[in-house]
């Protein structure tokens, strides 16, 4: 059976146009611009891979020009803003060849027929540039809340044991300098902060699993949700954070601004991580009769059919159901979450299915069930849906259709009720700092929701979603955005520097910036 690839990206996909007459949003465009009660001389920006401008996998040069703080940084500019320094790519496919898993940026390549994502060889090695210390976007990819205030986070020596990122090595001014401490050093007049988005993101985005590659050979494990553990020498790599953790490092990094006067600013709250293309692009029913062809007969007599029965018995029966022939089928998922029905399920059906060993047959469907509307298939897992499982026997060995998509490929319903409840701990907590800080508020959750609704945004008769591609906001990852997309955030939080600061900042035309490009 063929996988399942990502074919509905059409040329037309070039055209994001609809027919619309809406305006920019209270916009002031047509208004003198001034700075109001704020003073925008030296601003400097805080975050992670979205304030960085990284897109389509990787951090690359003429997407960093189109990050949304250099976007803000040049209307500042128009009332008095100095320059925007940020801490370019030495090219413009980005990628570490020196260091493993930093390939450069995908690109739309015809793939099987279909147009897909491919990661191009990452360009260059690992560089560090002089001026450490001195650049205004702090943008980190990869970091979270807390790699913020921790020291030696831009230690090159500290990359081989995890205690480092490479991002940060490159502009950073010392190797025991944290990216708060280069901030303080900067003593600006005013700063933008998103940040936490990563405390969730990378569960989400690896299903709720820790991977861990020896010898060439990657194991997974369930990654843990904090709670109660401040500690995050003790987390691992994409385990959710504790919401105190997160708070208190947010709450330092305003502490460390405020001791050397920067004290005016805007924050941001965390998007809801499921509402991205990386979530919502591939169906939880991908299997189509047309797919599954002779197969659905065999399968349902075979597998699904004999499975059903023996869970039934076992109180389970709701987990499978037979495939249909006149509609969209679930993929089959393993839920580490179900009781585990191995043994029950080896001593039933094993003999029936002709599986070369005993526990075989319990191994694979101790916790298997078909997928849910309220399940989440990856982006990367469309792929791998209808591929052949390697060291497992026929005829149980076609991902998602005989063999269950393992943890790794689906963020279940239960992992995604503890990203949910991760991220409105944070928000709630962002929310109460820029209060207490008296600082501008970005509603980035409520943007989001917005674009992933069907109505979307709409710029000058352009109308941005977050469908994969042809939506126009998200770039090829999935994750991050487009040129364009970032406009949208960069007239957010103008928005609400105005609103805070009486400036008059015009917003940006996102449909001047990049989108998706075809090949």
């Amino acid at each position: 059976m063929k996988k399942i690839i990502i074919s509905t990206i059409a040329v037309s996909a070039l055209l994001f146009t609809v027919s619309c007459n809406t305006d920019f949003d209270t916009d002031v465009k047509d208004i003198p611009v001034t700075k109001g009660d704020a003073d925008f001389s030296k601003y400097i920006s805080l975050g992670n891979s979205l304030t960085s401008g990284y897109r389509d996998g990787a951090l690359y040069s003429s997407g960093q020009n189109e990050s949304y703080p250099s976007m803000i940084a040049a209307q500042m500019k128009l009332a008095g803003g100095g320059d925007f320094k940020q801490p370019l790519m030495p090219n413009d496919i980005g990628g570490f060849n020196n260091l493993p898993g930093f390939p450069g940026k995908l690109t739309l390549q015809v793939v099987n027929g279909s147009l897909a994502p491919v990661p191009s060889g990452a360009a260059a090695a690992l560089d560090v540039l002089s001026g450490g210390g001195t650049y205004n976007n702090m943008g980190v990819p990869g970091a979270k809340s807390f790699h913020l205030v921790a020291p030696g986070y831009g230690s090159q020596a500290g990359l081989a044991t995890g205690t480092a990122n490479p991002y940060f090595v490159r502009f950073a001014s010392s190797a025991t300098t944290s990216v708060l401490a280069d901030a303080m050093t900067q003593k600006a007049t005013f700063f933008s902060l998103w940040i936490g988005n990563n405390d969730v993101l990378s569960y989400a985005t690896n299903g709720g699993t820790n991977s861990q590659t020896v010898g060439g050979v990657t194991t997974y494990s369930i990654a843990t949700v904090q709670s109660g553990n401040t500690n995050p020498t003790t987390y691992k790599s994409n385990d959710i954070s504790d919401p105190a953790l997160v708070a208190g490092s947010i709450k330092a990094v305003l502490d460390g601004l405020k001791s050397v006067g920067t004290t005016k600013g805007v924050i941001a709250n965390i998007p809801s991580v499921t509402s991205v293309p990386f979530f919502t692009t591939v169906p939880y029913n991908p299997l189509t009769p047309e797919l599954l062809g002779s197969n659905l007969t065999t399968l349902n007599t075979s597998l699904y059919g004999p499975l059903k029965q023996a869970l039934t018995a076992f109180g389970a029966g709701d987990r499978i159901n037979l495939l249909s022939a006149t509609g969209p089928n679930p993929v089959l998922i393993k839920d580490v979450a179900l009781t585990d029905l191995s043994a029950q399920l080896t001593a039933a059906l094993t003999p029936s299915l002709g599986l070369p060993t005993a526990t075989a047959f319990g191994q694979i469907f101790g916790q298997a069930r078909q997928a849910t509307a309220d399940d989440y298939i990856l982006l990367t897992t469309s792929s791998v849906i209808g591929s052949t499982a390697p060291m497992v026997p026929s005829p149980v060995n076609i991902y998602g259709i005989s063999y269950p998509l393992q943890n790794q490929h689906v963020l279940t319903k239960t992992e995604a009720g503890y990203v949910k409840t991760a991220t409105n701990a944070y928000n709630a907590s962002i929310k109460g700092l820029a209060d207490s800080y008296g600082l501008a508020f970005v509603d980035a959750n409520a943007k989001m929701l917005e674009l992933n609704s069907q109505s979307g945004i709409v710029f000058d008769g352009v109308k941005y979603t977050a469908t994969f591609v042809r939506g126009g906001a998200f770039s090829l990852d999935g994750v991050h955005l487009t040129g364009r997309g970032y406009g949208v955030v960069a007239n957010e939080f103008i928005k609400s520097i105005n609103a805070k600061y009486k400036s008059t900042l015009p917003q940006v035309d996102p449909n001047k910036y990049s989108g998706v490009k075809f090949p």
